[in-house]
């Protein structure tokens, strides 16, 4: 059974892990506690048996305008519908923030995530690459 918290407790060690291990990135530990106390509107954790196996972040503007980031989960656990219900819980949580939208952008294999299971729409966007 998986549990969804939302604004759990982080541990950077367990988040950058998972991180690592779901976009196949290498292993650094990153100072996620900080971040998203600082940066983010809500975070919602995905946990099978204290295990953390799913995440996703919303930062916003402060406004009307919120964000979805790292959408992540396991390798182990994936195709299991966890994703979409992160995502769902993320979106909920948003709207109770009095956020009036919730914005992503995904790369095109990610596409029916987000558009068929998700529910977003797609939208023309534009993304300047700074590094």
């Amino acid at each position: 059974m998986i549990e969804f918290q939302v604004r759990f407790a982080v541990d950077d060690r367990v988040l950058s892990e998972l991180h690592a291990v779901a976009f196949e990135s290498p292993f650094e530990i990153q100072p996620w506690a900080e971040r998203l106390e600082r940066w983010a509107l809500t975070w919602v954790g995905a946990f099978s048996n204290d295990r953390l196996v799913g995440f996703v972040q919303v930062c916003w503007d402060g406004g009307a305008h919120a964000f979805l980031l790292d959408t992540a989960v396991h390798p182990e656990f994936g195709r299991q519908g966890i994703g979409a219900r992160l995502v769902a819980a993320a979106a909920s949580a948003t709207r109770d923030a009095g956020c009036e939208w919730l914005h992503v952008d995904f790369e095109p294999h990610l596409a029916g995530f987000y558009l068929e299971s998700c529910g977003f729409r797609p939208t023309d966007a534009g993304l300047l690459k700074l590094r």
